[in-house]
Formats: structure tokens, C-alpha cells, sequence
């Protein structure tokens, strides 16, 4: 990572070209960076299918010295909250002492090799899903109950793109915040470990 190197001015750049809400949005992830310089950045703007509406959703995921933050820019039809239509963002800070795991898988087309999607997921420690299921034996003939087995993984944000939907320039974007996120981590010890 380049000491120097602020990607500010591009990543606002990048907002205002979404066209979602752009000052809504500019301001949240203003606030959230709180003056420090942008290292890296995915801007991801996607239409969500709802009955017979269309919803739209941004997320931006910013990468600063000392944290990742995630910032979310919905719309709502007006509900107890509020009566008539509105946007919300909401911005989460995390330290990357914090960040115990990044995941990047990337999907490749075998005939071309050609990048096609990346999912990028990272993990601090606020979110974990668990998947449970029967524990079994190796023998097919036994009916005892031997309880379950499972895994808890950590899933606190996940952002998949496609070169097809989002543009190769977006997904390699991606790629580049999870490699500075991934050195950055390198460098920091888990918080409580």
C-alpha cells in the first residue's frame, strides 16, 4: 500500500456517476472516513425485484489506513418509521485489527481463463452463521441418534460482482481492496487474541 496514495476524489467521483442518491450517500461515507485518506474502494449499485416495484441499493466499501467501512444507501416505501418514501444509509467502522478473516473466491471461465466473478467476505466477528445438520456414523445400518455436527463461519459482509452485471473494471476494484485489506491485516493483530 502507498503511504501517500488518497483515492477520495475518485471514489466520490464514482458516486456521483451511480447517480443514487449521490450527496446522500457522498456525505455518509464523509463522515465514516472521518478525514482519513481512501486507499481503496468498490462503489456497487444494484436494482432489488420486489412484488411489482423496483427498489434500488448501493454499497460502498472503503478501505482507509486504519478501517474498512461498509455503507449501505437503501429506498423504502414509507412504513411506522416514516409515512411517505425514504433513503437510508448506514455506515459501519471497523478497525482492521479487528478484521479476523478476508475470503476472496474468483470464478473463472475454463474455456477463456477469463476472470468472470469475484465474492469478497469479511469477517470481524460481529455476525456468524451457523449451519447445522445430523451427525452420522459409517454405519448404514445404525439408527442411533449421534446429535449434530456443524461449523460456525463468520459472515459479516459479503459483496459478490460479475464482469457481466458490473464491468471488469468494477470486479478487478474488488480484487484490489481485498489485496490491501489482506496485507493491511497482515500487519495487525486481532483485537482480543
Amino acid at each position: 500500500m502507498t503511504s501517500h496514495l488518497d483515492r477520495s476524489d475518485e471514489l466520490f467521483a464514482e458516486i456521483s456517476r451511480a447517480g443514487y442518491y449521490p450527496e446522500i450517500v457522498a456525505a455518509g461515507i464523509r463522515d465514516a472516513v472521518a478525514g482519513e485518506p481512501v486507499r481503496a474502494f468498490v462503489v456497487h449499485h444494484e436494482p432489488t425485484f420486489e412484488r411489482d416495484e423496483i427498489r434500488r441499493h448501493m454499497t460502498v466499501l472503503t478501505l482507509t489506513p486504519t478501517r474498512v467501512i461498509a455503507t449501505h444507501t437503501d429506498e423504502h416505501p414509507g412504513d411506522d418509521l416514516l409515512p411517505r418514501p425514504y433513503t437510508s444509509t448506514t455506515s459501519e467502522a471497523v478497525p482492521i485489527a479487528r478484521v479476523s478473516s478476508v475470503l476472496v473466491t474468483r470464478m473463472v471461465a475454463t474455456h477463456s481463463q477469463q476472470l468472470e466473478e469475484a465474492v469478497l467476505t469479511i469477517s470481524w466477528g460481529a455476525i456468524s452463521r451457523v449451519e447445522l445438520a445430523p451427525a452420522r456414523c459409517d454405519d448404514p445400518q445404525c439408527e442411533a441418534d449421534h446429535g449434530y455436527s456443524g461449523s460456525i463461519t463468520g459472515d459479516d459482509f459479503t459483496l459478490r460482482l460479475s464482469t457481466a452485471a458490473d464491468g471488469g473494471a468494477a470486479v478487478e476494484r474488488l480484487l484490489d481492496l481485498a489485496r490491501q485489506l489482506s496485507a493491511a491485516t497482515s500487519q495487525h493483530q486481532p483485537a482480543g487474541r
